[in-house]
């Protein structure tokens, strides 16, 4: 169901709404679910696609940087609009969001009148379930034809002939490295050529045609990439639906050609095992089966994107070009890898895969973590949770911690990791106020920033002049606001045991 047909149903319309942001980004916008919570952390909660009704509480007493993260961070999960109910809590919404939501591309909607979510709800998304219900069974009905078609001698053409035929658009399968396994309908011999493309499930345009891709793998290995034409006044729902119940059967067919080999379904149980924390022992198997040295330097990386199965050919190439060896796998919106490093020069290995991670061209709201170095395949799964735990943490803290915006760098929130798992958060709490009370007294009393102006001159290590560009200061500006913190924090900490204490406080401080 689209967004705008959403938007005019009686039951959204008896609230009012208003588009505030992203006008653009309306048009075509599916939605996969109507959802309302005032929990502000809900995004890694959701998939993507949904609806989001919140009746602005929350927001109104939360800090205006928390706002700007919580548009981001429903952004990167990809939902698809959010719609926020003002009222004597929150009269109107912060130019902040609106301005957050326009940059990210998320529809943000004004409800100006008290409007029962609930309602809205059963009624949404009972349409919602009779649509799914209505194209799963026409995506079966395909999917036995092919089947069929299969189980009677058909090959990988004549199978692909009858999901073209039933869907009326043309498709292409190619492989992971951009060859044409096969075609038919629109696309037989008219395919765009195989360069790599989209991975896992999303839609992408090259000039005037629009395709859906969908990953095809066989026993856990991708195999290949299924490619469906969207021409106009066909559901791209229906195609999309249509395309992942092929998957199977398209996985059938292409093993009767190109069986996976040993090492392939190897490293695709590898990184399930490194996804879902294995025992070292385990990934020390897998590992050396998969072509990994067991006691080599490896490092994990995730991304998180609402397009991140899309993005794996692209992912993999990086990869290939930064590191000897790597392994990726893709699960729902979050994107996999584990990078195996050079025994010589490692570091530099490591920093050099982030930069190449930088160069990656991703959706706004996407992030990618990398995470610390670890000293063997059995800790690659202690390397992915702390990226994890570093793409949690991150949003919170405002820092990049890598060479591209989307990157985070590990080792940059070492401080912050260690303490959201081994500080109890009320000691974290007191710690803070303890050390920064005055400076956060004189924030929310002045709306001043001297915490801010304080956490980027440390982290510049003490470099008034850089620190002062970052903030975008004029040098004698940034030398009053130091100078009112030294006051407050009790002198200039510089040549002191208190700068450590001071700059491990001003990490904290972002936590919860």
């Amino acid at each position: 169901m689209f967004l705008d047909e959403v938007l005019k149903h009686r039951s959204v319309q008896a609230a009012d709404p208003l588009l505030r942001a992203a006008r653009s980004a309306v048009e075509g916008r599916q939605v996969r679910w109507v959802h309302s919570s005032e929990v502000l952390d809900i995004a890694p909660l959701l998939r993507g696609g949904e609806l989001l009704l919140t009746g602005g509480q929350a927001l109104a007493a939360a800090s205006d940087e928390r706002r700007v993260g919580y548009v981001r961070e429903l952004a990167g999960r990809g939902v698809a609009a959010l719609a926020i109910e003002t009222g004597p809590s929150l009269p109107d919404i912060p130019e902040s969001m609106l301005v957050a939501a326009e940059s990210n591309g998320l529809p943000l909607f004004e409800l100006r009148k008290v409007a029962p979510f609930v309602g809205i709800m059963q009624e949404i998304n009972s349409i919602l379930v009779g649509q799914s219900v209505e194209l799963l069974q026409r995506g079966d009905e395909i999917s036995h034809a092919m089947a069929a078609e299969l189980a009677h001698g058909g090959g990988l053409d004549e199978v692909l002939a009858v999901l073209a035929g039933q869907t009326g658009t043309g498709v292409r399968l190619v492989s992971p490295a951009g060859l044409t396994l096969g075609s038919a309908g629109a696309a037989d011999g008219g395919a765009s050529d195989g360069g790599p493309g989209t991975g896992g499930l999303g839609t992408v345009g090259s000039g005037a045609s629009t395709t859906t891709a969908v990953d095809v793998p066989v026993r856990g290995v991708l195999a290949a990439r299924l490619e469906l034409e969207l021409p106009e006044g066909i559901d791209p729902t229906f195609i999309r639906v249509a395309g992942e119940r092929s998957v199977d059967i398209l996985g059938l067919a292409l093993l009767q050609r190109m069986p996976p080999g040993l090492k392939e379904l190897a490293g695709a149980e590898l990184m399930r095992a490194v996804h879902s924390g294995a025992q070292p022992w385990r990934l020390e198997q897998l590992g050396a089966a998969a072509g990994f040295a067991i006691d080599g330097p490896v490092a994990a990386v995730m991304v998180r994107s609402a397009t991140s199965g899309r993005l794996r050919p692209a992912l993999d190439a990086a990869l290939a070009g930064a590191v000897p060896h790597a392994a990726s796998y893709a699960d729902k919106l979050e994107l996999i890898a584990l990078a195996g490093l050079p025994r010589e020069g490692t570091r530099a290995a490591r920093s050099l895969l982030i930069e190449a991670l930088g160069n990656l061209e991703v959706p706004e709201g996407s992030a990618i973590a990398v995470g610390p170095l670890g000293l063997g395949i059995g800790e690659a799964a202690w390397s992915m949770a702390e990226a994890r735990r570093t793409l949690d943490l991150a949003p919170r803290t405002g820092r990049a911690g890598g060479p591209a915006r989307q990157v985070r760098d590990a080792d940059a929130f070492a401080a912050e990791r260690l303490a959201a798992e081994s500080i109890d958060a009320g000691a974290r709490r007191d710690f803070v106020r303890r050390t920064l009370g005055p400076i956060l007294e004189h924030d929310e009393q002045r709306n001043s920033q001297l915490l801010h102006t304080l956490t980027v001159w440390l982290d510049s290590g003490c470099n008034t002049a850089q620190a002062a560009r970052e903030l975008h200061l004029e040098r004698q500006s940034m030398y009053h606001r130091l100078q009112r913190i030294f006051d407050l924090c009790g002198g200039d900490p510089r040549g002191t045991g208190r700068l450590v204490g001071l700059h491990l406080a001003t990490r904290l401080a972002p936590l919860p």
